[in-house]
């Protein structure tokens, strides 16, 4: 048998240069690395012999060469990347990009900048419409054992400062605004290019620690939205990577609520369009232990809101129970409002009428049609007027329950009440309620008013 031909390596020349300028040894480099990968959880055993393959062109697995960028760059007083010690190896591949949950926070800001500009420049592999389970679990459980990222300032490039941290708000506070009223269609493309237009530029820039801390807050929301936009344009596949890199942003602004925020919020409820239930519940948990004592109850609520989906999906009815109960009691203590003056501003639009809408969704998935029904009447009613989108889910929900009351003819008409609102959308969430809306009416096409139903949707269609 013909042996297999060896694979040539090329000696790292950038590593050597590196070790060179940080005056460190092999036996010291290897000794740091082990150090700084303790840091983050990392049981690392590399001795001078593993710097030496490494120089010889041996690329470490997994977060080593994170790590390795990050123990040289503290000897040398600046930020190293992974490309500068020649270990990228293909890290910018198509395929990977936005998918790992960085060790180190400089390869935190080249990940997700790289994410950004692939998606600007629209690259196929973006929108793929697989999402791996373990691409949603594996991340939490970094973000659960990860500990503080030490620090986040830098000292290169143009000068950021609490302003430009204020105008990221704005424009996001805008942005929701916009995608509440007329859905992502309209919105995403706004959003992922002031991402890589501007924001890419201010964390490349230079800021002071605590400056830096809230800008990562501030581009982690908006990174967030721009993931669930991906849902709301049917990109489930390009969701997932803008919540990985969501979480670790958060993890790098030291909020850890609103790291549990991106997980109950952004990749449960995906999990929950992808029909994953136990995944559901699995990311809920893991927000509630890793957030907790660090959110006020109308975060808990939502935590626990999303637990409730993942339960009610898998058909357990008195796990589900439990979870909804301990959502009220935290709304209850947080009060019904919208604003207490205590909550972030991340969750203070999660009030009533949002509980209501989850509870909905649940008694509907448990085959609860009267609870369901008064869940989903409860939600429109709290839902103010520029809440377009979920106003419409709302009334599709509610017609669903109609329906699974044999309530035919006013399920026609809740749903046509619906189809106006989503006239003025462009939301592929919208679209899909309506499909399973359709969906449910099978068993009744005979029916006049069903038939009429379905004239009126192929003119919209037309």
């Amino acid at each position: 048998m013909a042996a297999r031909p060896l694979v040539a390596r090329q000696p790292n020349e950038r590593l050597q240069a590196l070790i060179q300028e940080a005056a460190c040894s092999n036996a010291g480099l290897a000794r740091r690395v082990n150090m700084c990968g303790a840091e983050h959880g990392l049981d690392l055993r590399y001795d001078k012999t593993s710097v030496a393959r490494w120089l010889r062109g041996q690329q470490p697995r997994g977060r080593a060469p994170g790590i390795i960028a990050e123990a040289l760059g503290r000897k040398l007083g600046r930020t190293v990347t992974i490309d500068e010690i020649g270990m990228a190896n293909g890290k910018n591949l198509a395929s990977g990009v936005g998918l790992q949950f960085s060790p180190t926070v400089l390869g935190a800001i080249e990940q997700v900048c790289e994410l950004w500009r692939s998606d600007v420049g629209r690259r196929d592999f973006l929108s793929g419409t697989s999402v791996a389970s373990s691409a949603l679990v594996e991340p939490s459980r970094d973000w659960l054992i990860t500990g503080a990222d030490p620090q986040v300032a830098r000292n290169a490039g143009a000068r950021v400062g609490a302003s430009d941290v204020e105008a990221v708000r704005a424009t996001t506070d805008a942005l929701v605004e916009l995608d509440h009223r007329y859905g992502s269609g309209h919105v995403r493309p706004v959003v992922v290019h002031y991402l890589n237009s501007v924001v890419s530029g201010l964390l490349a820039g230079s800021y002071r620690e605590s400056v830096g801390r809230e800008l990562f807050a501030a581009v982690a929301r908006l990174t967030e939205l721009a993931g669930y936009m991906a849902v709301d344009t049917g990109q489930p596949g390009l969701a997932q990577r803008y919540y990985i890199q969501a979480l670790r942003l958060a993890q790098a602004a030291g909020d850890r609520g609103y790291g549990g925020y991106v997980l109950a919020a952004g990749m449960s409820h995906l999990a929950a369009s992808l029909g994953n239930p136990r995944e559901i519940a699995q990311l809920a948990k893991a927000a509630q232990e890793g957030a907790r004592g660090q959110v006020t109850p109308r975060a808990e609520a939502m935590f626990c809101a999303a637990e409730a989906r993942g339960h009610a999906l898998m058909g357990d009815a008195r796990a589900f129970q439990t979870a909804a109960g301990r959502a009220l009691n935290h709304l209850e203590q947080a009060g019904a409002g919208k604003d207490t003056g205590d909550d972030p501003p991340w969750i203070r639009h999660f009030d009533h009428a949002y509980l209501a809408d989850e509870l909905a969704h649940c008694h509907r998935d448990l085959g609860q049609a009267d609870q369901a029904r008064r869940q989903a009447e409860d939600a429109i009613a709290g839902h103010p007027e520029g809440r377009v989108r979920r106003r419409a889910i709302g009334m599709l929900l509610l017609a669903t329950a109609q329906v699974q009351q044999r309530d035919v003819d006013e399920a026609c008409a809740t749903g046509t009440r619906a189809l106006e609102l989503l006239g003025t959308l462009r939301s592929n969430r919208g679209a899909e309620y309506l499909d399973d809306f359709q969906q449910r009416l099978a068993p009744y096409r005979e029916e006049p008013v069903v038939r009429e139903f379905g004239a009126r949707l192929e003119v919209v269609a037309a």
